[in-house]
């Protein structure tokens, strides 16, 4: 048995990992090495806790990971016994996201299909609250082979995804700095908005004014707003920033910036309703993309990343396992609205 306690105290080196997965992943790697065979007994918890040093609550819940996983069954009066060598089970990785909205489901989708059925996907959803989010990272930490993560920007959130082992960790959509070494796979918002602004600088001085909608405390990136404000400066464009579109409240002679897509559905029925031309007497930019925007009311002009390239690579990263450090670029798509 002493080797075992080697395998496990051998991953101590390893940056990010918790005495609870090092304990696991301990036996498993003893298991693949055959010095572990079916039917041998393990440690007690009390021989665990005296040759490593762990906590019983440390041991216990390692011990528990492996019976949910079937490596091992506890005998009732006679301890832990090892019941299955076949450690090669689904992998489980944790997909950590803000919502399910359109852009996010385009995320999952693409990840699901080119993972399944050989990893187990559990989701799930911080709203853009730091407090769940904290609460989401502590439930998960050391229950998953592999972190895939959307932070939210906050001065806690570096602290918090510390909890989980960076090695295993990939950070997707929007990046947050912190130290240590570890994957992602992001956005970059204001330098890329800007060149958007930009490239659509002769259609939008067609107009007589922009208009952006931001509520203030949104999830929306601030970037994106200094990006506009920078704009609009640089090139002496009129301006006007509003907490939220009001049903109705739509005029020609505008170019619209619109970044939430329940107030984009709402302006393209009151353009419909007034029978108000797109690209012509009313310009619309929107952020993200999705299929419906490419045909609803003849094309809607979107700036995205590319969500299903962000979703493949994301899938490599939980396959290969291998480092990753990478921005996706935007793309601006123009369309009839624009």
């Amino acid at each position: 048995m002493r080797n075992v306690f080697e395998k496990i105290q051998e991953l101590e080196v390893i940056p990010g990992y918790s005495k609870h997965e090092q304990l696991v992943q301990g036996f498993i790697n003893s298991i693949d090495s055959k010095i572990l065979v079916k039917g041998d007994q393990l440690p007690s918890v009390n021989v665990m806790i005296r040759e490593t040093g762990f906590a019983r609550e440390t041991i216990v819940k390692g011990y528990k990971e492996l019976i949910e996983r079937g490596i091992i069954e506890s005998k009732r009066g006679m301890g832990y016994y090892i019941s299955n060598v076949d450690t090669g089970q689904p992998l489980k990785v944790a997909l950590v996201l803000y919502a399910f909205d359109s852009i996010q489901e385009t995320f999952y989708n693409a990840f699901r299909d080119l993972l399944v059925p050989n990893v187990h996907i559990d989701v799930f959803f911080h709203h853009q609250n730091i407090d769940t989010f904290e609460s989401i990272i502590n439930n998960i930490s050391g229950k998953y082979g592999i972190y895939v993560v959307t932070p939210m920007p906050h001065p806690k959130t570096a602290k918090i995804l510390k909890l989980l082992p960076l090695q295993k960790m990939l950070m997707i959509d929007r990046f947050e700095s912190m130290q240590g070494d570890f994957s992602y796979l992001s956005q970059e918002f204001e330098e890329s908005s800007y060149q958007v602004f930009v490239e659509l600088l002769d259609t939008i001085r067609k107009f007589d004014e922009m208009v952006f909608f931001s509520r203030p405390n949104s999830d929306l990136p601030i970037e994106i707003m200094k990006a506009f404000k920078r704009f609009v400066k640089d090139y002496d464009i009129k301006y006007q920033v509003k907490k939220e579109y009001l049903p109705g409240s739509v005029e020609q002679g505008k170019v619209y910036f619109i970044c939430n897509d329940r107030q984009l559905w709402m302006m393209l029925k009151d353009c419909e309703n007034q029978g108000i031309t797109l690209g012509k007497e009313v310009g619309i930019l929107s952020q993200d993309d999705d299929p419906i925007k490419e045909i609803i009311c003849g094309g809607i002009t979107t700036y995205s990343t590319d969500f299903n390239l962000m979703a493949q690579k994301a899938a490599q990263f939980v396959i290969g396992q291998e480092r990753i450090q990478e921005v996706i670029p935007t793309v601006l798509k123009r369309r009839k609205s624009l």
